[in-house]
């Protein structure tokens, strides 16, 4: 299970990298395995929208099983990945790179504290 340190991670195996007040989001290594094959990735928020930690922006859906994908923060997306409509298996084959979800502009940058680091996450994952 790859686990980069330079993310954050949420219990609902969603990661952020944070430049500044701007934020990429994705689904780990781990959430890409545990659903297997993924077939269809649907993103329900658009550039421009206010966005809550905790909501729910999107479902990923796998052969196994469709999961949805949360905010580990509040914030403004700025952009959002539209490749993964045509090459879903992106999440499968770079979770950590091209198969970004959403870019995001944080608007509460305490909200990234409640996240885990690599190692608390590992742990996490591990138990």
């Amino acid at each position: 299970m790859q686990v980069p340190s330079d993310l954050r991670y949420t219990e609902n195996d969603e990661w952020i990298r944070v430049d500044g007040d701007q934020a990429e989001v994705g689904v780990t290594d781990y959430a890409q395995d545990q659903l297997s094959d993924v077939v269809y990735v649907e993103i329900s928020v658009e550039k421009g929208d206010e966005v809550k930690k905790g909501a729910a922006f999107g479902t990923i859906e796998s052969v196994k099983a469709a999961s949805d994908v949360y905010l580990p923060v509040s914030g403004k997306v700025t952009a959002v990945n539209d490749i993964l409509e045509d090459t879903p298996e992106l999440i499968n084959d770079d979770p950590y790179g091209e198969a970004w979800l959403l870019k995001i502009e944080i608007v509460n940058a305490a909200e990234l504290e409640d996240l885990m680091d690599h190692s608390a996450y590992q742990e996490y994952r591990s138990e």
